[in-house]
């Protein structure tokens, strides 16, 4: 489980079939083989450690559902620890099982934040709504706007300088993962005998 909290910027050193090689500094700390770690908001598994470099295993569903398959070398990339117990939860529940990719359709300037609007796939539409969590290459996010196939976020400049969204452009693919909650609540909705309920999440702190 992450927060969509970046802790740092790290950079692809290597690509092989089912393998990325990332270095890095803060991820590291405390990080041993067997941990996750958020890559763009895809949860990986640390294979091996070598000095400042991590290496992740990568599966051909996680290269189909993710951006990472777009990725060279020297490209930098988002990295997250897992969330430790008794930590901050400065962002919002993220589970770094990438539900799809969206498109970047526009940046705007607003101030010393910039509006950037992101074409989304239908099916992660529904879950995507205004004020509402959305991650976007494992970044937490509030929603500023949507429609039926297009939302629209805010970015404040600490964001801009402290994750990769800082330099994306138009056009370019991002990883999104829908706020789990929204899942939740639509298979509560069906109307068909669940085993989730209102109570259960409440346990697991997913309501208050």
């Amino acid at each position: 489980m992450f927060t969509g909290i970046v802790e740092e910027l790290g950079k692809v050193e290597s690509i092989s079939t089912g393998k990325i090689v990332v270095s890095a500094k803060k991820a590291l700390e405390g990080t041993e083989l067997g941990d996750s770690i958020a890559v763009n908001g895809v949860c990986l598994t640390v294979i091996s450690i070598d000095g400042n470099r991590l290496s992740f295993e990568t599966m051909p569903e996680t290269l189909k559902r993710a951006n990472l398959g777009l990725l060279g070398v020297g490209d930098e990339v988002n990295l997250e620890r897992a969330l430790a117990v008794g930590g901050r939860m400065g962002g919002h529940f993220v589970q770094g099982h990438v539900d799809g990719t969206g498109q970047i359709q526009s940046l705007a300037s607003e101030g010393e934040a910039t509006i950037a609007m992101f074409q989304a796939p239908k099916e992660l539409m529904r879950y995507i709504v205004q004020r509402g969590f959305i991650a976007v290459d494992g970044t937490s996010l509030t929603v500023v706007d949507c429609d039926v196939s297009s939302f629209s976020i805010s970015l404040v400049g600490y964001t801009k300088q402290n994750t990769i969204l800082g330099k994306k452009k138009v056009s370019d693919t991002v990883n999104l993962e829908v706020d789990i909650l929204a899942k939740y609540v639509e298979n509560l909705t069906k109307g068909e005998k669940s085993e989730i309920t209102l109570g259960m999440l409440a346990e697991h702190g997913f309501l208050t």
